[in-house]
């Protein structure tokens, strides 16, 4: 006993399924090493899709980080159209076995103080009480998704319709009134796999002995303020963020040389994340708006997905030539203003550059923090998952966004997409979402000073596991 006491203390992390997952885990990781002295485990479910991204980015972190990807998990038995959040918290439940097996290793040779999981894992959270260590979950989206997430199951035993149908909007403590149709996409049906394991995972978050959740106080002062005063119960909410990828990119100087070629501010940067794909007839209308509106840009393009007005998670092969489904002529009319490149740009050094004035993002909260910590404002587009959440506090809250709207057709026609950008770059509207964001940045940077909310709030942690054990 007395040499487990000897030893540094040690924390596992449980990552679901998604890279959106795991980048700012392993920015927490990064923290609890450098500055704490910590030593950590990523132990890795995975649900059968490509796992060199996930090894790569783990295999970068410093060397008192190590990692155990534990076994494929099939998905034979499901339907082929299960919901993509239903497989994530399955690949979770289906990996326990694994999970206990790989925990009772490290705790017999380490002191294993906490087990962190994120905000689909917590059914992995009962294992920290059969090892004696500390049950914690990352939260790594914003504070307002977090509150939905207490309130549904009071949303779930009030009301019966869809919520999307609902007549009046949703006001969760602390925040700006949100439509139900505006909600992550897999409670929008209430029939479906993905809901029902949703509802049972909302309930299991308060098994946790603590939330750290990837925002800061003073970007969300209300949601934080409301939930301090609010239900009791509820664990308690550490606010640690922003934690973003540090630049450690070393490709995309092409597209980073043509932007030291242009004015400051002037360039519009389009790129709808990892996950992101747009329909033909969607992609038609974007890039015939941003040749009306003659605005620079620099757009990260992924071939269309195959469906009419599909928005929604896909990674597709690319063509031989990855500009064929481009209009015709597009590249050669606007190649004296923009720079189209393929599936994928240096996202945090484009954000960085001076030449950037704005960007037009599927609102992932990854991208939404990076916006916010180089000061870009944006047009939010989200696709997929509770990207119209962020939206809704980006543009009704935080007003540092336009939101786009859809016509008739369910598409963002090509005059809307050109108002959109010159507003961005060049209007009155645009400078103001502009001298909001400057503020955002600023208040992001002191959050992370050394006497900052979010450090001072991470420490906080630190001291609870730390005496763990001891």
């Amino acid at each position: 006993m007395e040499d487990t006491q000897k030893k540094p203390p040690h924390v596992a992390i449980v990552p679901t399924p998604g890279m959106g997952h795991l980048i700012p885990l392993a920015e927490l990781a990064k923290q609890l090493v450098l500055h704490y002295k910590f030593f950590v485990t990523f132990i890795v479910p995975s649900d059968g899709s490509l796992m060199e991204p996930h090894k790569k980015l783990l295999q970068a972190l410093p060397e008192t980080v190590s990692s155990i990807f534990l076994p494929h998990i099939s998905f034979n038995d499901l339907p082929e159209d299960t919901e993509m959040e239903a497989r994530i918290i399955l690949s979770l439940i289906r990996s326990l076995p694994a999970l206990r097996e790989s925990l009772t290793v490290l705790n017999d040779s380490t002191r294993l103080v906490a087990l962190v999981v994120d905000l689909l894992g917590v059914e992995a959270l009962g294992l920290a009480k059969d090892f004696d260590v500390l049950p914690y979950i990352f939260f790594p989206s914003s504070m307002m998704v977090l509150s939905s997430i207490f309130y549904l199951p009071v949303l779930d035993e009030t009301t019966s319709c869809e919520y999307r149908d609902l007549p009046e909007p949703i006001k969760l403590p602390g925040c700006v009134p949100i439509q139900g149709s505006d909600l992550v996409d897999a409670l929008q049906d209430r029939k479906k796999e993905a809901y029902k394991l949703i509802i049972h995972n909302t309930k299991a978050y308060n098994m946790a002995a603590g939330i750290m959740v990837n925002s800061f106080v003073d970007l969300e002062p209300g949601a934080f303020k409301a939930l301090e005063e609010g239900v009791q119960g509820n664990p308690p909410v550490f606010p640690v963020g922003p934690l973003i990828r540090t630049d450690s990119e070393v490709d995309g100087s092409e597209c980073l040389s043509w932007l030291d070629r242009q004015p400051e501010g002037s360039v519009l940067f389009i790129s709808f994340g990892s996950g992101g794909t747009l329909s033909q007839e969607q992609l038609d209308e974007l890039a015939l708006g941003l040749e009306m509106s003659g605005q620079r840009f620099l757009w990260v393009v992924r071939s269309p997905k195959k469906a009419a007005n599909a928005n929604y998670f896909d990674v597709q092969s690319m063509n031989d030539d990855p500009f064929d489904f481009l209009p015709k002529g597009f590249l050669e009319r606007t190649k004296e203003v923009g720079v189209v490149v393929q599936s994928w740009a240096p996202q945090v050094r484009v954000l960085n550059h001076g030449s950037t004035g704005g960007f037009i993002s599927h609102c992932g909260w990854n991208s939404v923090l990076e916006s916010i910590v180089h000061g870009v404002p944006l047009i939010a587009w989200p696709l997929y998952a509770e990207q119209k959440m962020n939206a809704v506090l980006l543009a009704d809250d935080l007003k540092v966004a336009l939101r786009v709207k859809l016509n008739d057709k369910g598409l963002v026609g090509s005059e809307d997409v050109a108002e959109y950008a010159k507003g961005l770059i060049e209007g009155e509207e645009g400078k103001m979402l502009r001298n909001r964001m400057k503020d955002l940045k600023e208040a992001a940077s002191v959050a992370l000073t050394k006497e900052g909310s979010s450090t001072k709030s991470l420490a906080e942690v630190v001291q609870i596991w730390n005496t763990h054990k001891n």
